[in-house]
């Protein structure tokens, strides 16, 4: 141990001193200015808005967790994808997991992971129009798939180009639509709304006290109840 405390020593001691700047203060303080400011190249991509979710109200309404309540507090979607964790803080978006959150479904926003309804491109008004759409693979097989249709058309009326389809969502039956969020409309179409949380990770419920706490409170449950159970029958 003393060795390693001698060997400790000797190198602090022969450790060969820094030399010191010969710049001017303000030169140096301007490096260091150069140093902390991030190229332009560097900084986080601002992603264009899609036709489900064109503002930042309808970002904040289809992630959850009560964002909405924050859409003041980003006057323009460049904002939105900008604001870093501490100057969300200063703005009052608390807790830190809502931060958290927050900050998460814009990485998501950036890498085209959208939620239910992201990739329709048909959507007037916060709503998108869905039909079933019919074609003949062979003679003998039809396949039906759920596709996104302008308002007020059929799958019929629109071109090939113009055909989206509406991932998510299936064919139930002959012409049923099933999917989150779609609403039955009339001859055999459906209707997606924007829906507050429609996006949203659903946090998990403690059961028994979490898990570093769920095995103390399960005994101590199982000794009450064998204590229980023998004051019944008369032990005690």
């Amino acid at each position: 141990m003393k060795t390693l405390r001698t060997q400790s020593a000797l190198g602090l001691l022969l450790r060969p001193c820094a030399v010191p700047s010969v710049a001017a203060p303000g030169l140096r303080a301007q490096q260091a200015r150069w140093a902390h400011k991030t190229a332009p190249s560097q900084l986080p991509a601002i992603p264009a808005p899609i036709p489900l979710v064109p503002d930042v109200d309808t970002f904040l309404t289809v992630i959850g967790r009560g964002l909405k309540q924050h859409a003041s507090k980003f006057p323009t979607w460049e904002a939105l994808f900008t604001l870093t964790s501490d100057q969300l803080r200063e703005l009052g978006v608390e807790p830190p997991r809502t931060r958290r959150y927050l900050l998460r479904w814009r990485q998501r926003f950036r890498e085209g992971k959208f939620g239910i309804g992201g990739t329709l491109k048909h959507v007037e008004n916060g709503t998108a129009e869905l039909r079933v759409q019919e074609t003949d693979k062979t003679p003998l097989i039809r396949v039906r798939r759920v596709i996104n249709v302008p308002p007020g058309k059929t799958a019929e009326e629109i071109s090939p180009s113009d055909v989206v389809k509406a991932n998510g969502f299936t064919v139930q039956g002959v012409r049923t639509i099933v999917g989150p969020y779609a609403l039955p409309g009339k001859d055999g179409s459906a209707r997606l709304t924007v829906t507050e949380g429609m996006w949203e990770d659903r946090r998990g419920h403690k059961v028994d006290g979490g898990e570093r706490r769920r095995d103390e409170i399960r005994f101590k449950r199982r000794v009450a109840e064998r204590k229980a159970l023998k004051e019944k029958q008369g032990y005690y």
